[in-house]
């Protein structure tokens, strides 16, 4: 994955065999990328690369990140409980997520047409942050191997984009390490799953 944010801009993230190539998805809504990388940065949010991708932060902490795919482009909000949303622009990712935290863009012009709204809805997410608020704990019906909770303890960045999975992927890997009895092997495992997980990908996504 790339690691210098106008790589992103320029060749895409890294992580797939379109990487720098005119069939990347970065390339396909260049247009639309630029502008709403414009509209964050106007929002006085400081910029980074995480997980191959743009992402805006205050004050250390994440307030919204870019994806681009195939068919669409996305503006994601962490802490999406929070947000109020009274235009419902957000969405969700897919039936596991847990709150609508994503703007949608299937066509480039969109994100010019909507500049103020995205823009009220970064100074809402960055309010949030000068606060100190997060969203409540939610209950969860999930049971992490001690293998994998140690490895998160340990890795606060794998720890990060584990708990920014859907609840589905979460429980993916989760199956995916309890199928096997043998400590080491769940050890092996998580490693060869930190990439996938970095990613935003379930166990079984390539």
């Amino acid at each position: 994955m790339i690691t210098e944010i106008e790589d992103y801009f320029t060749t895409g993230c890294g992580r797939c065999p379109r990487h720098a190539t005119a069939d990347c998805a970065t390339q396909l809504w260049a247009k639309g990328l630029h502008d709403l990388r414009r509209i964050c940065r106007s929002a006085g949010l400081t910029e980074a690369v995480k997980w191959g991708h743009p992402c805006y932060m205050h004050a250390d902490r994440n307030i919204a990140i870019i994806g681009a795919f195939r068919g669409d482009f996305r503006l994601t909000f962490f802490n999406a409980a929070l947000m109020q949303d009274p235009l419902g622009l957000l969405e969700r990712q897919g039936p596991n997520s847990r709150h609508p935290d994503m703007i949608r863009f299937a066509d480039a012009a969109q994100v010019v047409a909507r500049a103020d709204p995205i823009l009220s809805y970064l100074h809402e997410a960055i309010g949030y942050a000068k606060a100190g608020l997060r969203p409540p704990p939610e209950p969860r019906d999930l049971d992490l191997p001690d293998e994998l909770s140690e490895a998160l303890d340990a890795d606060p960045e794998l720890a990060e984009a584990f708990h920014a999975l859907t609840p589905g992927r979460q429980k993916g890997y989760v199956l995916h390490l309890t199928s096997t009895q043998t400590p080491a092997t769940r050890i092996a495992r998580i490693a060869k799953a930190r990439p996938k997980i970095l990613a935003g990908k379930g166990a079984t996504e390539r």
